[in-house]
């Protein structure tokens, strides 16, 4: 039987940020498939790369005053390590910054010349004169146009909301030198997607390839209109690779970043002799990306027709995985739950994570939360209490007797274990990790039972139960090492412990189906130690970052100027007078609902409304069409949390079904301010 041959990749970390917590969901989830696939005799290779283009790098090289590739080798480095230190079992960690990726670019772009996908656009920006470089949105502050709130930064404000372009702020200012930015032109670059509109709905619809959230979300917002043409270029000063046929115009990041998949497995296939084409340009290998939804357009848009349009494999799945919340709230640096990865393994045992982890991560694209008191007690209670007990109470007893020789009568476990090994599998392959954690805890549930009836720690004191003690550890320790295969895939370390202990090393699915007899079992070490309370709160304690003085100033001086604002006049409730008088029943029957806006698009033949993409969580979607195109700029609201009114009857109007509405205030046009839930509400709550 031919052996399935699978390509699989995370997306890059990028190469201005440590690894933290929130990319080791996807690192652990995308690392656990992998060892699946490997269990069960798949030939899978795992590649990666640091993510290291951009202006972001070329302005931290010059502020640490050395070259930006002497940046990318040290963070290249520290990343690798923290990986690998999680047991993440890369076959190769590369780097965009790469003559592999060069190459690609090239060959890739020179596809996307000869099909006629490109066209020249003039594009207006905001330039920094004294540094010489275009300014992105996260490089411009000022005062907001709205409010007059001092210190805000070039997209939205943060103390009333509003959104606008780094142009709309009062006397902007270049964070870079402190400059005051002009507004100059340049030639960009564009690749025309809707000319593969055709393929890409085909594609992203067939029910292959993609979640069915995400398929769905993907016609809803992008697919059901003309396809924007999409920017791949940025006019020098810029940090990439630069344009052969543009001499001073760059590729933008997104256009080599995916590209670095490419070139981590050719170095990967020219350390190995293996032939690039048949990973890339093979029917008979499948590619799986592993992303976060945030970066969902990039690729199942973007990348698809690239790779279409030059002539390489397609995706075979891209799995989408949703945010992560530390105990209900964002992660945050001031409160220590922006969690580094170094962070954690200075405190904390990987296997603990990527247990919790795996217990939380589903198949489908849904945010989850890190309660850390949760995370104590379901790795005590599972991983402690449950499995490893089991070997810990048992092993010690067989020593120097060994297993028996033929497998006792345990009433039935080891089948039933055995039997339900395909549906754990099932589970493993369509990502739905969470479900494959209940089906092996609930075998743990049954095993130890065993143990407790047959107490091993009392039949050791009479000779005359010696048979009957190495029977009940014989029936114990087979019992741990089925669940130490199944659980192989998330706890690494502890499976190769498992075949230390018991001198079998696991490496098969299958040794799950057949008990061990008659072989010696090793003096037992210590596998897992607890997790203590206080090494978490160290961790989080170590995790804090402490506010700047000039912060705090800062933040003083925003409060006051907004205390002078709080003489509130009363013309608003002139303007709209309350409403009559509602029982508490009446007010119930208005379900509202927390909100994540996913999408927000102008509707080009309305005046006031924007078509917006509302998830309430659990893949509930609504779609709304909102009042407020005069306030906001859509892509301004994506990401951002409001106040769902969730179960208005749909209306059928002239650009489509809206089936709710979002909860804003002010008497209209720019005057319009949509409500947002403080940090720490997620989508699906209800507003009581």
């Amino acid at each position: 039987m031919t052996k399935r041959r699978l390509l699989v990749t995370s997306a890059l970390p990028y190469v201005n940020a440590d690894i933290h917590l929130g990319y080791m969901v996807e690192a652990i989830q995308t690392d656990i498939w992998v060892r699946y696939q490997r269990l069960r005799g798949a030939h899978c290779v795992y590649v990666c790369a640091d993510d290291t283009h951009g202006t972001a790098t070329m302005i931290r090289a010059r502020k640490e005053g050395r070259k930006e590739e002497e940046l990318i080798a040290e963070v290249q480095a520290a990343h690798d390590a923290d990986l690998r230190e999680f047991d993440i079992s890369l076959d190769n960690f590369g780097s965009t910054h790469s003559a592999e990726n060069r190459a690609l670019c090239e060959e890739i772009w020179q596809s996307i010349r000869t099909a006629g996908l490109v066209k020249e656009k003039d594009v207006e920006q905001l330039f920094d004169p004294e540094a010489g470089t275009f300014l992105a949105d996260r490089f411009v502050r000022g005062t907001c146009p709205k409010c007059n709130s001092p210190d805000q930064p070039g997209d939205n404000c943060s103390k009333c909301g509003t959104t606008y372009s780094p142009a709309d702020l009062i006397d902007p200012k270049s964070t870079i030198s402190g400059a005051t930015p002009e507004v100059r032109s340049a030639k960009h670059l564009f690749i025309e997607l809707e000319q593969l509109h055709g393929f890409l709905d085909e594609w992203t619809q067939c029910g292959k390839y993609l979640q069915p959230e995400i398929a769905n979300y993907l016609k809803g917002h992008f697919l059901g209109d003309p396809l924007r043409d999409w920017d791949i270029s940025r006019p020098a000063p810029y940090f990439g690779f630069e344009i052969p046929d543009a001499p001073g115009n760059f590729w933008y990041v997104w256009f080599d970043a995916p590209i670095g998949y490419m070139a981590s497995t050719k170095q990967w296939c020219d350390k190995h002799g293996e032939n690039f084409d048949d990973w890339w340009r093979s029917d008979d290998c499948e590619v799986h990306h592993f992303i976060g939804k945030d970066i969902t357009y990039f690729h199942t848009l973007f990348w698809p027709g690239m790779l279409k349009t030059a002539g390489f494999s397609l995706p075979t799945r891209v799995q989408v995985h949703g945010f992560l919340t530390v105990d209900g709230e964002k992660m945050s640096k001031s409160k220590g739950t922006f969690v580094k990865a170094r962070a954690y393994l200075d405190h904390l045992d990987p296997s603990y994570l990527r247990y919790y982890y795996a217990s939380k991560l589903s198949s489908r694209v849904d945010d989850f939360d890190l309660s850390l008191d949760e995370f104590v007690t379901k790795v005590n209670t599972d991983l402690i209490g449950k499995f490893v007990n089991l070997a810990s109470r048992s092993a010690k007893f067989v020593a120097k007797t060994g297993l028996s020789a033929e497998y006792p009568d345990d009433g039935g476990l080891f089948a039933e274990g055995a039997a339900a090994a395909d549906e754990i599998a099932a589970a493993y392959e369509t990502c739905d990790y969470s479900k494959a954690m209940r089906l092996i805890m609930s075998l743990a549930d049954k095993a130890n039972p065993f143990v407790e009836e047959n107490k091993p720690w009392e039949l050791r004191k009479d000779p005359a139960d010696a048979q009957r003690l190495q029977d009940v550890c014989t029936v114990a320790l087979n019992l741990f090492r089925q669940l130490a295969v199944y659980l192989a895939p998330v706890l690494p370390k502890l499976a190769e412990q498992t075949g230390e202990l018991l001198g079998d090393p696991i490496t098969s699915w299958d040794q799950a189906q057949t008990p061990l007899v008659g072989t010696p079992v090793a003096k037992f070490k210590h596998m897992l130690q607890r997790v203590e309370e206080k090494d978490v709160k160290k961790m989080i304690e170590d995790s804090k970052e402490a506010t700047a003085p000039e912060d705090s100033e800062s933040a003083a001086g925003e409060s006051a100027s907004a205390a002078d604002t709080w003489k509130d006049s009363g013309d608003a409730l002139e303007a709209e007078p309350l409403a009559d008088e509602c029982t508490f029943d009446d007010f119930m029957k208005v379900d509202l609902r927390v909100a994540r806006v996913v999408a927000a698009e102008h509707v080009e033949e309305a005046r006031k409304l924007l078509k917006l993409q509302l998830s309430l969580g659990g893949g509930a979607y609504r779609q709304v069409f909102a009042g407020i195109k005069a306030a906001y700029d859509p892509e301004k609201l994506v990401g951002r949390l409001v106040v769902c009114v969730a179960n208005l009857a749909p209306r059928k109007m002239k650009f489509g079904m809206s089936e709710g509405m979002v909860v804003a205030s002010g008497p209209g046009g720019k005057d319009v301010f949509v409500l947002s839930p403080d940090e720490g509400a997620v989508p699906g709550q209800r507003v009581h």
